[in-house]
């Protein structure tokens, strides 16, 4: 695959705490020169990223980051003030013990709620794969999918596991279309870039791409 065209499924990822707005305009400069599907930040650096961006490529913000254990309303709000700075697409951590503990419907409900907030606006549920079992990852995409979310994702990248061939095919083998899949955390590699995408993951969640991209390219230039 197209080094270029690879990139065009990756989220630009910046969530690191002590980001600077250096920092994040120059991940927008990087998505933009390479044609990124996004940039993927904190909230209170949209402003930053739409100095950049314009407008020209999505901004990613997340919510819930990257625990999950927010209440419906802690996360509502987030999504609605993310929302009413620019961000077009989000990417928020389900809540993994309410899940747990059996309540499937309420964050279902949570899910659906979310996603009516954002008015038509990408959602992509976060379940942090490492901590459930297969049978649990299977379950979390019918709730997602009940919940109105457009994507799972494997991985905040904060957690004790990243992305893995089992978990992209499992998910993209459960969700049977119905939903998309982000792979994310861990993704260091070219390899690793291109194998999840030819698993059937749509969307890549990586900080690195861009570099390792680039550094391609000059090595290909001598």
């Amino acid at each position: 695959m197209d080094p270029r065209t690879v990139l065009k499924h990756v989220d630009h990822t910046l969530l690191r705490p002590d980001a600077t707005r250096e920092e994040i305009q120059t991940l927008c400069r990087e998505a933009l020169e390479y044609g990124c599907a996004s940039v993927c930040i904190h909230s209170y650096r949209i402003s930053d990223a739409y100095e950049v961006l314009l407008g020209a490529i999505p901004i990613c913000t997340v919510v819930g980051f990257p625990l999950g254990a927010n209440t419906m309303a802690a996360k509502l709000y987030e999504a609605k003030n993310a929302i009413s700075l620019g961000a077009q697409e989000v990417d928020m951590v389900a809540n993994i013990g309410a899940f747990k503990d059996g309540r499937l419907k309420e964050v279902e409900d949570e899910i659906a709620v979310i996603r009516e907030a954002l008015g038509g606006r990408i959602l992509k549920v976060i379940i942090e794969a490492c901590l459930l079992t297969d049978e649990e990852k299977a379950l979390m995409c019918r709730v997602i999918e009940n919940g109105g979310g457009h994507y799972v994702k494997t991985s905040t990248g904060f957690g004790a596991g990243g992305a893995t061939e089992h978990d992209v095919k499992l998910l993209v083998r459960e969700s049977a279309g119905r939903l998309k899949v982000k792979a994310a955390g861990g993704i260091r590699t070219y390899e690793d870039m291109e194998r999840f995408l030819s698993l059937g993951a749509d969307r890549l969640g990586c900080s690195s791409a861009v570099r390792i991209v680039r550094e391609m390219e000059r090595a290909q230039r001598g």
